[in-house]
Order: structure tokens, then sequence, then C-alpha cells
């Protein structure tokens, strides 16, 4: 512990840094010296929202690369997420179906006809998702949540019987509800409890690229209301959480307006889930106010995010921290909107994202794939992203990026049940949030994306602690809310 001493009371303090000079993570009892002072003051009695969790996706990309290294490198990465000593992932999300992340296009419901879901079978999963879900669960210490994402229902259930676009037919409405329900049994006879669902990954489309099924606002709350909620409730699974939505936040008005209209369609919406792709460089304030808003007592989670349209750079920091990454929409944004699409390091998209949403509501944020190769695949589809951990399944190597690092400074540090507290900031350049954990602990999580030093007075209940963050660089500040020194 680092005693930041005043002459009035101060507080015991951990720092973890991670920075473009070479940190990861690391504890930090130096400090730089800096002109620039922040004055930082946290104020526990004024709380916001209850976190849900932190992690990221069971995807079968990913699986598929840990079936092919050795054992002792693909526990090295389960235990780097999942281990109390590692990042301690617990919030995740998987897919039901194929989706862009799988080495090709599969469903469940393989017979076409099959209403009733006699056929109704998880053996795609058996050989690489279900393995390291549970392997996974063995290395965390007190579990995490998963919730489930249908990307597409099988091309017989739709009315262009493709895996791509188009719609569900609305004589599989309650087939489709019931696939749900069966999901979750299949996976927990499989030793695997689904805590929750979003209803349909990206309902407007991904472009007709990969799987994919649409859905208006009002489509889905019907679904919802008239389907898919029943059949959980008659089932005895009401407990499972339905989430709603899953894209960008620019249409998020529009969507909560729907599902929580009035008090019959809000019943069985737990939830909302949303993308960040709209832009990773913004991140939609006055949307994410909105939303919680609109429902306060309800979830609102990111529930994906990754450097797309990138192939990861293998084994040089320094590129995550530098503006060359390009998103998607870098090259097809319309030109109205090209501004939400600018050059930006990865670095900085993550640690200002999260902050950004934690300091708006947002109780959840979970990255997409865990682990991609060289390539930023496996993908059926060749649509290459960034992971936090890249391998060389080939020659058996890993690299932990500096995104592996940021997400564990959330993850880690901030608990499932921790409460977000005020916090006032003097410095518009450094962004942070704080959080008071279940176990009276405080994680205050600091991203200052200049290049020069800052130097933090830290205010807590008359209780005072100096240090510095350094340039490019984010920190978390574990804060003991037991002890003080006099």
């Amino acid at each position: 512990m680092t005693s930041c001493k005043n002459q009035d009371k101060t507080i015991v303090i951990e720092v973890f840094e991670t920075s473009e000079a070479g940190n990861k993570l690391n504890r930090i009892t130096d400090f730089k010296k800096a002109d620039e002072k922040v004055v930082l003051k946290l104020n526990p009695e004024k709380t916001f929202q209850t976190i849900t969790g932190f992690g990221g996706a069971f995807t079968e990309s990913s699986a598929y690369l840990l079936n092919n290294l050795s054992k002792e490198n693909r526990k090295k990465i389960i235990d780097a997420y999942f281990s109390e000593s590692g990042a301690h992932y617990s919030l995740t999300r998987t897919h039901m179906n194929s989706c862009d992340f799988s080495l090709k296009n599969y469903s469940y419901t393989p017979i076409e006809g099959d209403k009733n879901l006699d056929h109704f079978t998880i053996e795609e999963d058996k050989n690489d998702l279900i393995p390291f879900i549970k392997d996974a669960l063995a290395a965390s210490t007190d579990g995490f949540k998963i919730f489930a994402s249908p990307w597409t229902a099988a091309p017989w259930m739709k009315d262009n019987n493709s895996w791509v676009g188009g719609k569900l037919r609305p004589e599989y409405y309650d087939t489709w509800a019931l696939f749900f329900s069966k999901y979750a049994d299949a996976y927990k006879s499989e030793g695997i409890d689904i805590w929750g669902f979003t209803v349909e990954n990206e309902p407007l489309g991904n472009g007709n690229n990969w799987e994919s099924m649409h859905f208006t606002p009002e489509e889905m709350t019907n679904f919802v209301v008239n389907h898919l909620g029943p059949k959980l409730e008659a089932e005895g699974k009401a407990d499972l959480k339905i989430l709603g939505y899953d894209q960008n936040r620019e249409h998020l008005k529009e969507w909560v307006d729907s599902q929580y209209k009035n008090e019959e369609t809000s019943k069985y919406f737990d939830g909302t889930a949303i993308h960040w792709y709209a832009s990773t460089f913004h991140y939609f304030p006055e949307a994410l106010q909105y939303a919680h808003h609109k429902a306060p007592d309800k979830f609102l989670i990111q529930s994906e995010a990754c450097v797309d349209a990138q192939v990861p750079v293998w084994k040089e920091d320094s590129w995550y921290w530098k503006k060359e990454a390009t998103d998607w929409g870098w090259t097809w944004a319309p030109e109205e909107d090209k501004y939400l699409h600018p050059k930006y390091a990865p670095v900085n998209r993550y640690a200002r994202d999260i902050i950004g949403c934690l300091n708006n509501w947002v109780d959840g944020w979970v990255d997409w794939n865990m682990v991609l190769n060289r390539q930023g695949g496996p993908n059926w589809f060749k649509n290459w992203c960034v992971a936090p951990v890249i391998v060389d399944e080939d020659a058996d190597e890993i690299y932990f990026t500096p995104l592996y690092y940021v997400m564990a400074h959330f993850s880690k540090y901030i608990r499932p049940g921790a409460t977000i507290i005020d916090l006032e900031n003097s410095d518009d350049n450094v962004m942070a949030t704080a959080a008071h954990n279940p176990d009276g602990s405080i994680a205050l999580v600091l991203f200052n994306h200049l290049e020069s030093p800052k130097s933090i007075r830290l205010n807590l209940d008359g209780r005072t602690a100096n240090f510095s963050i350094d340039g490019k660089a984010i920190q978390t500040i574990l804060i003991d809310g037991n002890k003080t020194n006099n």
C-alpha cells in the first residue's frame, strides 16, 4: 500500500498503471513530477448505477484457436481472463447458432419444418465453445454471468430463406421463442447456467454481409411481449434476463421508446443492450442518459465492441497507442457521418468509451472476441477484427495487447454489485470514474490521453492523497475503505 502523506489525514492507496511507456497494469509507487495539477473529489454518498460486470465474448473463433494451442498456453489465456489474479471477467456473451466469428454457417435447428424443435441440438458447440466456457468457469473464483445472442434463425424460418437478412416468418414466432428455452436447457445439461439473452444481434442488419435477421422496434417488442416473455415464464424460466435492441447507440431512443412504451410493453424487458460501432470515438452520452431515464430500473449493457475492419498488429505495443487504427466507417460511413469515424488509437477507444459509459448509467461493458489470430480471424466472411489477445496458432505464441490490460483496469477492480459514485474533476483532459465495491474498497480509474504527465490531488471525506499519472496512461487507484493514516 502507498500512503500519500499530507498535513491532514491521508488516504491509503494502491496505484496500477498501463502506459505507452511500457507499464502493463504495474503497481506504481514512484510518481513523476508534473506541473499541471488535477483535483479530484470523491463523493461516495451520491450514488448512481449498480455494476453488473465487465468481460468479453465466447465465440467459436476464439474457442477454435484455444483448441489449437498447447495446453499450457490455452490455460494461460483462460486464467488471464477469468482468474482472480488475472482480469477476473464477470460478465460474458456468447452466440446462439453461428455468427461471423464462426468457421461456417450452422444452426441448432437443422431440420426444415421442425416447428416443435424435436431435433434441436447444440452438438456443434461441444468441441469448442462449451469446453471454453467450462474451463473459464473452473478458472473463476466466483463465476460470471453469461448472456446469449442469436445472429439469425435457421433460413427455413425466415421470409428470404437465407442466413443473411430477411425477417422471421410470423408462423415461426412461437418456434423461435421455444428456441431460447431449449438453448437454456441444453446448456444447463452441460453444467452451464445462462443468465439471459439479447433478442437479436443487430436487428437493423449489418449491410447484408453475414448472419443477420431484421426486426423493427415494434416487431421486437411484439415478439418479446407476446411470445418470448410468456414462453420463458410458462416454462419456469422467468428469471432469465431479456435485453432488447443490441445495436448501435445512434438509434437507441426509438428502441427504448418502443420497449418501455407502457407497463405492458416493459413487463418482459429486463434491459437494453448496445454496441459502439456508430462511432468508436464519440460515446453518445445523451442517448445513454435518455435510455436510463426512460427505464431507470432496467439494465443498460454495452454488449459488443472491438477495433473492427482492422488486421491486428503483432507484438508492437506502440501501435495500440497511436492514431493509426480505423474502423468500418472510415471507408463506408456517409459523408455527414465521417466525423464519427476518425483515425483513433485503439487504447483510447476502449478507455474513453468505458469511462464515458460508466459516467452515463451503463452498468456492464462486454468486449467482443477474447482471442483472435494474426489475421484477425478465423472468420468465415473474412471480417477481420482485433482482440485483446492475439495468437499465432501455428507457432503456439501468444500476444497480450495493451487492450487486454485496459480491460483489466475495470474488470479486475470494479466488481459486480459495485456502485458508481459521484466524482468532481477539475480537468476535462483526464477522464475519470469511480466505484464503491461491495467489499468497501473504492476503485478510481483515470485516463490521460495527453503526452505529458499530470499531478493528481485526491480528496475523500476530508482525507487526501497526492500522486501523478503518466502521459498516455490509464490508472486504477484502489482505496481501502477501512484504512486511514494520520
